[in-house]
């Protein structure tokens, strides 16, 4: 089973020595507080060794550079995948999310794309095919865009949602996804994307205008840095994200804490990412599109869950934190509560995992949600069943630690299925 020795020793540490102790809220809220700082200076340290890895490949275009900076991007979305726990309910955080992890994304606005598969009519969004690599301006429904030079000022203050239209995603992990692997034309077959090192190499160009590409390259890795220095100094002691979190005081803390959680498990993760996409058997709707990754990303997302309910935290250079959890108060009030409530977190941690293994057996996430492979989508629904199970559960926490009232997030996919594709 895919499960680190580290993740579960910690998991161990942090139940076994919560047990028998009891503590405050607001004991809570400060460990909650730290993970943050932990998780978001993780997921900069992780950005700042891709940064680094795409330099090098823009120094030098080779299959290696290539395959090192790919490496590196996978490493860095597992700190950040656990960091996304805070959104609905940390208004700073929501606010800052879609520029660096908003998703899908009209990849057209940014580099060339195979038009057969990617289709002539751009229907709503009229910068779909922008292609703003191969044009130095940028001339769309009226607007136009001087892209001679592009700069991190440029993909966030002019085309990050150009148009006020979402799918316009020009910053941000996705953005620089595509950039490495390009698009992935195997649909529910096998295969990710392949974009060649000589896509990036101006001496060997393939793809056309590889300076330009390169520079599109930078120019997202260093904001997505940037962005990140943000927040992870938001975390820290006195920081605005921190700061904001203690003032509510224990009881919108706690509130804040499972909104997170629920949020998060229910109308994101079990809704938009999974649910949508299985009963569409639309690789598009698939979170890491274009490298396969996607199994990971669920993986870490639900792990961060657990993280905050279990008080735990496994650093990426594998030292753990530990402190007084949202557990331990349920163990308090509601013995058995707490033993269902852990039941249902690992039992969609082995959802996930299974998700994990299948796809190192070869099988991919697009591949598993395509339609006719009943086996596959089983495995996505199994998935999808136990983080609302656990969101069942959850409300349960809510009521008996009486909690002020959280209204989860949701999903058409889940609360209105027969409206999805109509």
């Amino acid at each position: 089973m895919f499960k680190t020795m580290t993740a579960a020793a910690a998991l161990a540490l942090a139940l076994g020595a919560q047990t028998a102790q009891a503590v405050e809220p607001a004991e809570v809220l400060d460990t909650y507080v730290k993970i943050a700082e932990a998780t978001y200076a993780d997921s900069l340290a992780t950005a700042k060794v891709l940064q680094q890895k795409v330099d090098a490949l823009i120094a030098a275009p080779t299959e290696d550079n290539l395959a090192a900076a790919k490496v590196a991007w996978k490493a860095a979305r597992v700190p950040y995948q656990q960091s996304e726990v805070y959104r609905f309910g940390n208004g700073i955080v929501d606010d800052w999310e879609g520029k660096v992890n908003a998703w899908p994304l009209d990849e057209g606005l940014i580099d060339y794309v195979d038009g057969a598969l990617y289709g002539a009519d751009v229907g709503e969004n009229p910068f779909a095919d922008a292609n703003v690599i191969a044009n130095p301006k940028v001339e769309v429904a009226g607007k136009t865009i001087d892209a001679s030079k592009i700069t991190p000022a440029l993909l966030s203050e002019q085309l990050h949602e150009v148009d006020g239209i979402e799918a316009n995603v020009a910053t941000g992990y996705h953005a620089i996804e595509f950039l490495l692997w390009g698009q992935d034309l195997n649909g529910t077959g096998p295969g990710a994307g392949a974009r060649p090192a000589t896509d990036f190499d101006p001496a060997n160009c393939t793809g056309g205008h590889c300076d330009r590409r390169a520079e599109y390259l930078k120019a997202a890795t260093d904001l997505l840095v940037s962005d990140l220095e943000y927040m992870a100094a938001a975390w820290k002691d006195g920081g605005e994200g921190r700061t904001a979190l203690l003032a509510e005081g224990p009881g919108q803390g706690l509130r804040t804490i499972v909104m997170g959680m629920g949020s998060l498990a229910y109308g994101e993760l079990g809704g938009e990412r999974m649910k949508l996409g299985l009963m569409l058997h639309d690789p598009e709707e698939e979170h890491d599109c274009f490298s396969d990754n996607t199994v990971y990303s669920h993986y870490y997302d639900a792990k961060g869950i657990r993280n905050v309910y279990s008080g735990t935290y496994t650093r990426a250079d594998g030292k753990v934190l530990v402190g007084p959890s949202l557990h331990q108060l349920v163990v308090e009030k509601a013995p058995a509560l707490a033993a269902e409530m852990d039941a249902k977190l690992e039992a969609t941690e082995e959802a996930m995992a299974t998700l994990v293994s299948t796809s190192e057996d070869g099988e991919a996430y697009d591949q598993m949600i395509g339609m006719g492979n009943v086996a596959g989508n089983a495995k996505v629904q199994a998935a999808v069943d136990a983080l609302v199970a656990q969101t069942k559960t959850l409300e349960k926490v809510v009521a008996a630690l009486d909690i002020p009232p959280a209204a989860f997030e949701g999903s058409d996919s889940l609360d209105a299925p027969e409206t999805v594709g109509n």
